[in-house]
């Protein structure tokens, strides 16, 4: 993960570590259609349902994206 990755992340965990999922899709770079897809395949981060949302929290998706390579170097 580079230094501005890891920033941004313990800075989501600080205020609020569950992020929607147009938040979670803009951090992983992809669109929130595209999120949707892999969640309904159970293929995407795990995602929580508060209420009538999907909340993603901020380690979940770290440690997905970290899984599939998406790492450090990656740009």
């Amino acid at each position: 993960m580079t230094d501005d990755a890891e920033i941004r992340a313990q800075a989501a965990r600080e205020v609020c570590p569950f992020l929607s999922a147009k938040q979670t899709a803009f951090h992983l770079g992809i669109s929130p259609n595209t999120l949707r897809g892999m969640r309904l395949a159970g293929k995407g981060p795990k995602a929580r349902r508060h209420g009538h949302n999907w909340r993603y929290h901020i380690d979940d998706i770290e440690t997905w994206s970290l899984a599939r390579g998406g790492g450090e170097g990656d740009v």
